[in-house]
This record gives C-alpha cells, structure tokens and sequence, in this order.
C-alpha cells in the first residue's frame, strides 16, 4: 500500500477545493486532515516514526511549504483525537487552526474548549487567550460535566476561581475603589471571566433602603439567563455580614427593577479570600463566592 501516494492526492486534492470552493474550505481542511493522519498513523505501524521525517521532505518538496514535521504530526493527532472522541466528522464550526490549539491538551479541556468555541464563536486568539489563562481549571467540577453533558446550568456555573482582574497601571495598594476602577478599565474581560451572557449596568448602583442612600459595586445583567446580578467587592477574607449586605442588595433589586417574565436576582462576592464556612451556613442559593487575583503588567506579558 502506496500510503505517501494516498497522503499527496489527499492534500493536492484539499488544495483545489479550497481554490474552487472557498467557501467550504474549512469542512475541506478537516476531512481532509482528518484522512491525511488516519494514513500517517497506519504508515507509521508500517514503517516506524521515522517516516514522518522521510514524508515531511517530500511533500515539502513537491507541493512547497506546511508540511513539516510539526505539522504532520499536529496532522496525525487530530485524527487520533476525533477517534478517541468517537466522533464521525470533526466539528466545522471550528477551524485546524482551532484544533492545532487544542491537540496536545487532555481529552476533558479539549472537550470543554470545543464546547465554547462552538458557543461563544470563538477566534483563534480568543481560544488561545482562554487556555493560556487556564479557565478550564479555574471552573468548579460540577460546572465542567454540565457543560460536557449538556445539562441546563445557571448564571453563577461558569464563573471563574479566582477570577483574574489585570492591573495595567501596577497599583500596589488593592483598596475596594481601586479594585472596581481596575475592573471598570477593562469590562469585556472582566464580564469573560464570570462566564456567559453578562452584561454591565453601571457601576455604584444607588440604592434607597429607609431614609438612607447604599451604593451597588456593580450591577449586572445576564442576558442568556434573565436576572440581574448584584456583584459586591471585597478586599478582605469573606465574612458573614458580606453575605446579610448582598442579600439586601439582591432583595431590592428583586422588589424594584425585576419584572414577572425575569428569574431572580444572583449574587457574586469577590473577596480576596474565600471562607467556604461562611456560605455553607448560608440559606441563600443565589450567593456565591470567589477569590480574585490582580495580574500587573508584567505578569500578562
């Protein structure tokens, strides 16, 4: 069996469609690649790894470059990782570039990293941006299985632990201003990392309770789930009286803003350290908490 023959028309092949019919050419590339490694895995049974070697100068000699090494071996794992995911076509709403991203991750971040790409539309640097900042660990496990099963979540499922807040002016005292004027600074950010559907309000929401003035931190509003959210901000340990202060917040957003058809109101404290205690004896569902962790400049570059 001529397996180099079979990997050259295969991508000779994928190179005309993707001439002639560009607008499939993203479903072209994957079935393509998808062939191209199937071939790669059984010529290498064949004849030993060292054939990818021997392939990646040929090829690179009659149809030009992309096929080092590298690549054709990124080629041959996206076939072993469709197999594995026991899937029959790979998805075409992402693109190779996607999956070379993912190839070399666990077979659960890849599903979970496949999941969102499909969900939010993804771009390249958006995927690469999230797996560098490490979301899928950053995600409680329960959260993970009901992306991965489809199970119906809630707002709250997908917000990250701890959630990272980027310090570009290197501010070194973190006081409860500065920590919303950080968050302010850079809002999508900070609405990616609370998970899905997220939108901003205002911050320093005013609230009348009897003949006295509160302010909100920030409200927010989850479009995909239809409630508000009350986010509080917290430069200490978590503490209990953190918990009485949101739920008034909460409770009058309930009674003053929410209408029939809207869920109601949740609740996010970001301490600078949790105290799981505190929520555990807490009869309220709708509140939970997380730590957060300011990265300066330095450390995002």
């Amino acid at each position: 069996m001529n397996f180099y023959e079979q990997i050259k028309n295969e991508l000779i092949e994928n190179e005309i469609n993707r001439k002639v019919k560009n607008y499939l050419a993203n479903r072209s590339d994957l079935s393509t690649y998808y062939n191209v490694g199937r071939l790669l895995s059984e010529a290498g049974k064949h004849y030993g790894e060292g054939i990818i070697k021997e392939y990646s100068k040929k090829l690179t000699n009659e149809l030009g470059k992309g096929y080092s090494e590298r690549n054709l071996r990124n080629i041959r794992q996206l076939c072993k990782i469709s197999l594995s995911l026991k899937w029959q076509t790979l998805s075409a709403k992402l693109s190779y570039s996607h999956y070379c991203e993912l190839l070399w991750l666990s077979m659960d971040e890849i599903k979970y990293y496949i999941s969102i790409c499909e969900k939010q539309n993804l771009s390249v640097r958006q995927l690469r941006e999230k797996i560098k900042n490490k979301e899928y660990e950053r995600l409680p496990n329960d959260s993970k299985n009901k992306l991965l099963l489809n199970n119906k979540g809630s707002a709250t499922d997908f917000v990250k632990n701890p959630i990272f807040i980027k310090n570009n002016s290197n501010y070194e005292i973190i006081s409860e201003k500065v920590l919303q004027k950080l968050i302010l600074e850079d809002i999508p950010s900070f609405l990616d990392e609370l998970g899905i559907g997220f939108t901003f309000v205002r911050n320093e929401y005013k609230v009348k309770i009897g003949d006295r003035y509160n302010y909100i931190d920030l409200l927010l509003y989850n479009i995909r789930f239809k409630c508000y959210a009350v986010i509080e901000l917290k430069v200490t340990e978590l503490k209990k009286e953190h918990i009485g202060q949101i739920q008034v917040y909460m409770n009058y957003i309930d009674k003053n803003l929410k209408t029939i058809d809207e869920d109601r109101t949740i609740g996010i404290i970001i301490c600078k350290k949790d105290n799981k205690f505190v929520l555990e004896y807490s009869s309220d569902e709708r509140i939970i908490s997380k730590e957060y962790k300011v990265l300066n400049s330095v450390l995002i570059d």
